[in-house]
């Protein structure tokens, strides 16, 4: 397009005239400031279009990014102060990654800016969000949609060789043998009202039942400040980094982030955390290995109160969940952090797995025996053919999932959506 030519112009003059820690705002170049002003009122409202206006031309971190992403913010009403601060985290994050190109974090800056800017809901982040599902769900898809195609043409009707072979296909895809029965009853029952029994539009009928199993119940979502999430989950599931992530989308959202390391039972674990923290811009509280994991909790919540925190993470040991004195240890942190501050914690949330197939259910029944869990966190999606496990823990224990780890980066935590994944499993558009 004729703009880009103008923008280049000046775009290119001095790309290093301002450095991310200066706070002085906009470089005072107005013809090129009303080229880009003029680019983005005429092109479509989304950030993925603002976004390649912004960046062409860019290769790298440097002035002429944080000079682009500056004018940017400014240009939808953020405050000077706010646009400083977020161009001075994100080039403190890149350089703590190692993050040079400009492909290797474009990404992760446009899901950066969609938390900050409330976007996240914008249509065009649900695409990326679909296409992040159909990536990393791509092992599960390929051993249950194929089988379902085949199923479906391989019957001319819906009889009970049908649902027997959709029965063992459910089965194999650690749906899980209760969830299974489940999903075959109703569907059952539909194609039963229906009298139809033919199975052309069967792939849709399946995924709106899947997706109907992961309609959670309602809750009061209101808390008493600062909100307090309980992080549970065995050794190896991938705690540590969901905690990161899930403090990297509180930052990136405004709120003031506190991470405690209640988890003192292994030292690497503590120095992984803080690592994280550091990172990703929160607060971090830890007493050092074999502290008492209560003593940090309620240290940290003092912390977070005297501190006008917006939330706090309490990270939990990751021992074998069949040991009692572990849940022994999460319902005394429970209970301290409620003598604290009534009410907390808000959400206990439990990580879980995904590659354990039905690993998991068991360590649902456990965890939400011991201490009561309000939700789940389902990771490891990307590398596993189990993806029916979310069906069969949702379905077992009631307990919604609430985000799914997709992949290594911070943008690979996403919030579930039961249509999209459903859709994802089975292939469907």
């Amino acid at each position: 397009m004729a703009f880009f030519s103008s923008l280049k112009k000046f775009w290119q003059r001095d790309p290093n005239a301002l450095e991310p820690q200066h706070a002085s705002g906009r470089i005072p170049q107005t013809d090129w400031e009303e080229a880009l002003t003029l680019a983005l009122r005429e092109t479509e409202p989304r950030l993925s279009a603002w976004l390649a206006l912004v960046l062409d031309g860019v290769d790298e971190a440097g002035g002429l990014l944080w000079a682009r992403l500056r004018f940017f913010l400014g240009a939808l009403d953020a405050p000077a102060s706010e646009a400083d601060a977020f161009v001075r985290d994100f080039a403190a994050w890149i350089k703590e990654m190692g993050y040079e190109r400009l492909t290797d974090f474009r990404s992760e800056l446009q899901y950066r800016l969609a938390l900050a800017l409330g976007l996240e809901d914008e249509e065009d982040e649900r695409s990326r969000l679909i296409v992040k599902l159909s990536e990393g769900l791509s092992k599960t898809r390929t051993h249950l949609a194929a089988r379902v195609d085949a199923l479906v043409s391989g019957h001319s009707r819906m009889d009970q060789a049908f649902w027997d072979e959709l029965e063992e296909i459910l089965l194999s895809a650690d749906v899980g043998v209760n969830a299974t029965q489940a999903i075959l009853k109703r569907l059952r029952d539909r194609v039963g009202a229906s009298g139809r029994d033919t199975p052309g539009a069967f792939r849709t009928l399946l995924a709106e039942e899947l997706a109907g199993f992961f309609a959670p119940a309602r809750r009061i979502s209101a808390v008493n400040p600062p909100e307090v999430v309980l992080v549970t989950g065995v050794n190896g599931a991938g705690k540590t980094t969901t905690i990161a992530k899930l403090a990297y989308r509180a930052k990136m959202q405004g709120k003031k982030t506190l991470i405690a390391a209640a988890d003192t039972f292994r030292a690497a674990a503590i120095e992984q955390l803080e690592v994280w923290a550091q990172r990703t811009g929160a607060d971090f509280h830890s007493k050092g290995a074999n502290a008492d994991p209560a003593a940090v909790a309620f240290e940290a919540m003092e912390l977070a109160l005297a501190g006008s925190y917006d939330i706090l993470f309490v990270d939990t040991a990751g021992r074998l969940h069949t040991k009692t004195n572990l849940m022994e240890e999460l319902e005394k942190i429970r209970r301290v952090l409620g003598k604290k501050h009534p009410g907390a914690p808000h959400r206990t949330l439990l990580v879980l797995d995904a590659t354990t197939g039905q690993n998991a259910l068991s360590q649902t029944k456990l965890f939400k025996e011991a201490v009561g869990i309000d939700e789940i966190a389902l990771t490891k999606l990307d590398g596993t053919a189990k993806g029916g496990v979310a069906i069969a823990v949702t379905l077992e224990y009631g307990v919604p999932i609430t985000f799914i780890g997709l992949g290594e980066k911070m943008e690979d935590l996403r919030p579930f959506n039961a249509v999209a994944f459903a859709n994802a499993l089975l292939g469907e558009a």
